[in-house]
């Protein structure tokens, strides 16, 4: 089963796949680079919000984190959640889900100030826009960029076309976007209709499905632990096959 996530979430989803006998195929789409842009101070902020460990990545390679750490955290699901309670923030609350969870929680949070969002170079939602229509402010600054890797590795494409791997784990819009750019209409029909996709919303799915795969199936919820079950589910369908 392919692997598409970024370094270091990808290590830690293959290790998830082995221990329920799954084997893993580690294939970054997304390369980590932390961004020198300005930041503000941490006073005046009432809270910080966060769409991925990855900003908290680009925090620290800054080594500014500990400048915010100190503010009450919101994140976007509980594994960012997690990953921001062991860079040693203490005060963190998790939306439990999608990026329209984390606008409802800090919508109906009493914030006595803005809201401090460190963010990618490339935004999946725009948090600015999503809550100033509840009277909250938020201030954004890309602290880090995911880039595309500029090509999929012969062997990997090949165990694509051949069958050798029978699935694809997607989490983000971007990683599905590179995906089809490096792979896309190159594997052939008979790939694109055998292959499953195994996407954590329906946002991820649709370039998938724009590019004619067939088998594009969805997470109950954007988790890992959803993603985990899809995988399983997956992998047991084939087997019985």
């Amino acid at each position: 089963m392919l692997v598409t996530r970024p370094e270091p979430d990808n290590r830690d989803t293959a290790a998830r796949l082995r221990a329920l006998d799954i084997e893993p195929v580690a294939c970054p789409l997304l390369e980590f680079e932390p961004l020198p842009t300005g930041l503000p101070e941490a006073r005046g902020f009432a809270a910080m919000a966060l769409t991925s460990s990855n900003a908290l990545r680009g925090l620290d390679a800054r080594g500014t984190l500990a400048t915010y750490a100190g503010l009450p955290t919101f994140t976007v699901g509980d594994r960012t959640a997690e990953r921001a309670r062991e860079y040693g923030i203490s005060d963190v609350r998790s939306a439990g889900g999608s990026f329209g969870d984390l606008v409802e929680l800090l919508a109906h949070t009493r914030l006595s100030g803005p809201v401090f969002y460190p963010a990618a170079r490339d935004l999946a939602g725009d948090l600015a826009k999503s809550l100033a229509p509840y009277g909250v402010m938020v201030i954004t600054a890309q602290v880090y960029a995911m880039r595309p890797v500029a090509t999929l590795p012969l062997d990997m494409r090949e165990a694509l076309v051949d069958g050798s791997i029978g699935a694809a784990l997607f989490y983000s819009r971007r990683t599905a976007e590179t995906f089809v750019k490096l792979a896309g209409d190159g594997l052939g029909r008979e790939a694109q209709t055998r292959l499953g996709m195994l996407c954590i919303s329906e946002a991820v799915a649709e370039p998938l499905v724009d590019a004619h795969f067939v088998r594009v199936s969805l997470a109950d919820h954007p988790s890992e632990e959803a993603m985990m079950a899809l995988a399983l589910s997956f992998a047991r369908d084939q087997n019985a096959a």
